[in-house]
């Protein structure tokens, strides 16, 4: 991560905080602050009560996203198929590595607390690197951490989730699953970590594919795991079997308070990190959290709707929302109503609405698709609802139940009459030219 990092201070993309930050909500508030004004990344070099400076917003432009992916018309879904291993290989791992590591404790790191009923301070952005106990395949995946004391934390595993099959696998036999938390890893693990695959597939190979060379790998103090060897952070320990403890309550990605739950517990058996370490921490519901969360969600959509149809161009999610938009070239009258259907089946927990578009609308702007909806036909026949379909898997109360369908497609054989119109070259103007710098 710190070798990326230097790189975006090169290019002008970071701001720096010098002045001391509380960890408990100013560093939130600011960051928050920050993000609204533009998507650099923010580094806070004085946090009080720790040594270690945070870095945030990291992730949170989209841009750099598809760049981290060499994806440079900015379509992540299509380019991220070209690093799906089940079709076409993945990378492999380098020789062991030894990078010096300091041994510390876990009140040690920045002790963040994000919102005001959070029930305490937590790690938001650690990726949880397990093996499966019978087949051996790593998965990387993110879940919450509330810090309870230096040797415990407690966890939240969506049903969902694979890590969550990883336990029960290792509960089934009676023991902890050993894992690692990894906070502060290179870009290529992070996004690894978001794009959903298959259980059976290897994020950290996935990740050597996206660096283009073998990943450098160095072994866990007190548990049989090898992690990232460039990660900053590193928290060893495992998740204990046939036990569940209070959790929260804590400010979630929709923008509300998840309340205090049972949920799982990791017994911390280790701390340590590079010198010179950072950490790095995410605002849960801010541009970092739901760029990487719309192109999990998208990248799963779109591999499963171009095994069964023709035409998809691009997805995009907006998880806090649970509305997904698919950008298709239509080839057949009743296209877009297919494409919702299949959008629909292919990912449950999100696509609380679906809506299609064409070619010409920028799927990133939802007032550009409600602009299609309203005027490119009737509002009655080109909407639909599924009703009483589960949705959400954290949904007691059938909050999130049932689904809206929209086809925001141009009519069927009526394409010439709703051309956009354009200016040509508005869209490559240098406004610089005419009104100078005092007007920029």
């Amino acid at each position: 991560m710190r070798d990326y990092l230097a790189k975006l201070r090169a290019r002008g993309e970071v701001t720096v905080v010098e002045v001391p930050v509380d960890p408990q909500f100013e560093l939130a508030a600011v960051t928050q602050g920050l993000q609204q004004r533009s998507d650099k990344v923010i580094v806070f070099n004085h946090v009080i009560g720790s040594k270690m400076p945070v870095v945030t917003n990291i992730f949170g432009s989209r841009r750099r996203l598809c760049e981290i992916i060499g994806a440079e018309d900015g379509n992540f879904c299509r380019r991220w198929m070209e690093f799906d291993p089940s079709m076409h290989g993945a990378g492999s791992f380098a020789e062991a590595r030894e990078y010096p590591r300091i041994s510390g404790k876990l009140s040690d790191l920045p002790q963040i607390t994000y919102f005001e009923k959070d029930g305490g301070p937590y790690i938001t952005s650690a990726l949880f690197l397990a093996k499966h106990p019978k087949t051996g395949i790593a998965n990387l995946s993110f879940h919450r951490s509330q810090f309870i004391a230096d040797d415990e934390l407690r966890i939240r595993l969506g049903s969902t989730h694979d890590l969550t099959q990883y336990h029960k696998a290792a509960e089934a036999e009676g023991k902890a699953l050993p894992a690692v938390l990894l906070i502060g890893t290179a870009p290529e693990i992070f996004v690894s970590a978001c794009a959903s695959l298959p259980m059976e597939e290897d994020e950290l190979k996935v990740a050597a594919a996206i660096r283009g060379a073998p990943l450098p790998m160095q072994r866990c103090r007190t548990i049989d795991l090898e992690f990232p060897a460039d990660t900053e952070v590193v928290v060893e320990g495992h998740i204990l079997p046939n036990e569940l403890r209070p959790e929260g309550p804590f400010g979630e990605f929709m923008g509300y308070y998840v309340p205090v739950g049972n949920n799982h517990v990791f017994e911390v058996l280790d701390v340590h990190w590079r010198e010179d370490a950072v950490f790095h921490s995410l605002n849960c519901g801010s541009p970092e959290d739901m760029n990487p969360l719309d192109f999990a969600i998208s990248t799963r959509i779109y591999r499963r709707l171009v095994e069964q149809l023709p035409g998809i161009v691009n997805v995009a999610c907006y998880p806090n929302l649970m509305n997904t938009v698919i950008q298709i070239r239509q080839q057949y009258e009743g296209h877009a109503r297919k494409v919702l259907l299949a959008a629909i089946a292919a990912h449950l927990d999100y696509s609380k609405s679906c809506m299609v578009v064409d070619e010409d609308v920028d799927l990133y702007n939802l007032n550009d698709v409600w602009w299609a909806y309203l005027t490119r036909g009737r509002a009655d026949t080109r909407a639909f609802i599924l009703e009483d379909m589960p949705g959400f898997y954290r949904d007691p109360h059938k909050d999130h139940w049932g689904r809206l369908a929209i086809d925001a497609t141009k009519p069927w054989g009526r394409e010439a009459e709703f051309e956009r119109k354009r200016i040509p070259g508005a869209d490559t103007l240098d406004l610089g030219k005419y009104i100078g710098e005092v007007g920029k």
